[in-house]
């Protein structure tokens, strides 16, 4: 059998880690319950349930699960996938490509031979091109002082310190770490934070957290005032997420 289109369905502890690595095929990573954390090219994506990342062929990339998640992917062939974007991308999955992903994991592997599987299988591929990309992404400054303050925070996106404070534990100025940020990572620091704090607000809202906890987790002290910010950036409610 000529196998066209295969795949993964598995269910995986919190903290589970699929080290870096990449393949020939594309790959969608779709995020059936819990949260993912992708990191590739320089961004890593938080991965709210029900939605995905899409991997272009040969992207190196590695997949944190924070919290119990269950992943569903989907490989395709790279003659299949050319017209696809080339770069990492976050998706939002609309009913029909959920149960196109959900029957495609039922019947994988499909093999070319396979006519009704490959209908399918084009069909997803013409959903995952029309999908709603998603601004799930953080990119990822390279500077060691900057990736130090940026660590600081993902491990504490709440903190209430000042630029200042979290410049001298990194061993920088204030003013190079704006400096670093701005031209590594195409965003002022606050702008930055400010998104860290959002996705860490994503990622307990998809382990089940109210509204609520989830603005105190990323460090806003009002909940409407999470709120907006999360509909601002996202373009949908918190209670939208689900």
């Amino acid at each position: 059998m000529d196998i066209a289109i295969r795949c993964l369905a598995a269910t995986y502890y919190g903290g589970f880690h699929i080290a870096p690595h990449r393949h020939h095929w594309g790959q969608l990573i779709y995020a059936g319950s819990g949260v993912m954390r992708v990191r590739a090219g320089g961004m890593f994506w938080i991965v709210p349930p029900a939605r995905a990342v899409w991997v272009p062929v040969g992207a190196e990339h590695e997949i944190h699960g924070l919290g119990d998640f269950a992943m569903r992917t989907l490989y395709f062939p790279q003659e299949m996938v050319s017209d696809l974007p080339g770069e990492c991308c976050a998706l939002d999955v609309t009913p029909l490509l959920r149960e196109l992903v959900l029957d495609l994991v039922e019947r994988a592997p499909v093999a070319w031979e396979d006519k009704a599987g490959m209908r399918l299988a084009q069909v997803a591929i013409d959903r995952i091109a029309e999908a709603r990309t998603l601004p799930l992404q953080l990119p990822m400054p390279s500077d060691p002082r900057a990736v130090r303050l940026a660590t600081i925070l993902r491990d504490d996106p709440a903190s209430p310190a000042s630029l200042s404070e979290l410049a001298r534990a990194a061993g920088a100025s204030a003013r190079t770490i704006q400096r670093l940020f701005l031209s590594e990572t195409g965003m002022p620091f606050a702008q930055w934070r400010q998104r860290l704090r959002l996705l860490h607000g994503a990622t307990e809202l998809g382990a089940g957290r109210s509204v609520t906890e989830a603005g105190l987790a990323a460090g806003y002290a009002g909940t409407s005032a999470f709120i907006a910010a999360f509909r601002k950036h996202f373009g949908f409610t918190p209670s939208q997420l689900g």
